[in-house]
């Protein structure tokens, strides 16, 4: 099956993708492109999709980079394959031929690019990632290497919408204690729950960045399930484990 690609005008000429569950060897709660390595899929089926992203990408397996994810701020500069995964969020770039590529379900897969540097960034980032500041933190990265924080294009990816994000009351204090504004990205669920606008809060703290253009492809992981895996949906199924979605950009 043919790989689902998605992309956004405003990253080009970076070639990049938020790929979709199309087109992988996976089979069972992980059927289609399960990327994530730190999932109990059949570690050669998962190498097996992600050759065919770089492939895509038009690369080879070892230069298609990613990070352990643990849900930081921590941003590491990628200048070629890496033999360990250090623990970090985001990843940055100068070097052509290298991919990043961010895992996820549910949480927003961030690709940046600033087309005039020639500079590219990655970042997973969950409500904990983005309050403790982990697309600040890939902007600040992305300077370092010398992009401008007005020509940086941000796009996020799949990510649970604000629709079947449904959280409890100390959820909604600990951003509220953060800054009175954020209850504008809550609106009011069954009973005492609240419902949390994910991507929202994310283009909000971009564009207090001051990136040049921020974007959500609008596409919810949690309400398709044919295109999208979703660890909110695998949970409310009672599955054991589920599926990771992979974002990439590359110079």
């Amino acid at each position: 099956m043919t790989l689902e690609i998605l992309t956004s005008d405003s990253l080009l000429p970076a070639r990049h993708g938020f790929f979709t569950r199309k087109g992988g060897a996976s089979s069972g709660v992980f059927s289609g492109l399960n990327c994530g390595q730190g999932s109990s899929d059949i570690s050669e089926v998962v190498k097996i999709n992600r050759a065919r992203v770089a492939k895509a990408m038009q690369l080879e397996p070892e230069n298609l980079v990613s990070v352990h994810q643990v849900h930081s701020a921590t941003v590491v500069e990628v200048s070629g394959p890496m033999a360990e995964r250090p623990k970090a969020d985001a990843m940055v770039s100068a070097t052509p031929g290298v991919a990043l590529a961010i895992l996820t379900a549910d949480c927003q897969p961030v690709l940046f690019g600033d087309a005039k540097a020639g500079v590219v960034g990655a970042a997973h980032a969950g409500w904990r990632g983005a309050v403790d500041g982990v697309l600040e933190a890939t902007i600040e990265a992305m300077q370092a290497l010398g992009a401008h924080a007005e020509d940086i294009h941000a796009v996020i990816g799949p990510s649970i919408s604000q629709a079947n994000y449904e959280v409890g009351p100390e959820f909604l204090d600990s951003f509220l204690e953060q800054d009175d504004h954020n209850a504008r990205f809550f609106i009011n669920g069954e009973g005492d729950r609240y419902l949390f606008d994910l991507p929202g809060y994310g283009l909000h703290r971009l564009r207090l960045a001051g990136v040049g253009q921020a974007e959500w492809t609008r596409h919810c992981t949690y309400a398709d399930d044919t295109r999208f895996f979703s660890y909110r949906r695998a949970t409310h199924s009672g599955e054991a484990d589920y599926g990771r979605l992979i974002s990439v950009i590359r110079l």
